[in-house]
């Protein structure tokens, strides 16, 4: 019987040694596996290599993780905005080194090594520092650098839905990284809102297939809040909500 769920968090990261290559998936907070990081934290991983749409947000979550130095490197399209005061300070204290890249050719790099494709050839870039040292070509008219993939020992993303076969859905925009960081991984970790019978997720609803899926954690129903507030006062089902919680 094949059954890919773990019993916690603590299980889910387990085995990420030091060193490893691992994406978090997530846009800003939006769809970040905040349990997930948590756990990592706890766990004690080390000298990582991070690839991930940003650079950590506030306190909490992937800053979190680089506040307490477990990050040699991060790879990532936007390591500073106005809430990435942690980022900001290992930075320019050089205690952690970072590869930018444009948004789309990190999606592209991350979304090739999932699909198996040796390199492709961007336009972004081109004539800047990014592309510096690159091998360049001109294609009907137009410069192009050789872009390679980006693969992961690890891939910690969130979803909504899940069942014991790893087959997950995504709510809304919290999809974002998380299908394409899924494939590009040599083990992907999921957390789930919710855990699901065989057969109950609608097969065409289904973005991440159980074959790109090796542990699935439930961590429980998540109040979704924006600015300190809960976005719409419902939560992600629309129920009416009440108190406070913390941004997932």
């Amino acid at each position: 019987m094949i059954d890919k769920t773990v019993t916690d968090v603590a299980q889910a990261v387990a085995g990420i040694a030091d060193g490893s290559t691992v994406m978090i998936g997530g846009f800003g907070r939006a769809g970040q596996p905040v349990e997930l990081i948590d756990a990592l934290i706890e766990q004690g991983a080390g000298d990582l290599t991070i690839v991930s749409n940003n650079a950590g947000n506030g306190d909490t979550g992937l800053a979190a993780l680089l506040a307490k130095g477990r990050v040699r490197r991060i790879i990532c399209s936007f390591p500073r905005q106005h809430d990435s005061w942690v980022f900001d300070g290992l930075y320019r204290a050089g205690e952690i080194e970072l590869e930018l890249v444009p948004q789309g050719n990190l999606a592209e790099r991350i979304r090739a090594a999932g699909a198996g494709i040796g390199g492709f050839f961007s336009p972004t870039g081109v004539g800047t520092q990014l592309a510096e040292g690159k091998e360049e070509r001109t294609i009907d008219g137009r410069r192009y650098a050789l872009e390679y993939p980006v693969r992961a020992d690890y891939a910690l993303i969130s979803a909504h839905r899940g069942d014991r076969w790893g087959n997950l859905v995504y709510r809304e925009t919290a999809r974002n990284f998380g299908p394409i960081m899924a494939a590009a991984a040599g083990t992907t970790v999921a957390q789930v809102d919710e855990l699901v019978e065989l057969g109950a997720l609608d097969p065409e609803a289904v973005v991440t297939p159980g074959i790109f899926t090796n542990r699935v954690v439930a961590v429980g129903p998540r109040s979704w809040v924006r600015d300190g507030g809960f976005v719409g006062g419902v939560d992600i089902d629309g129920n009416p909500l009440s108190g406070s919680g913390a941004s997932r």
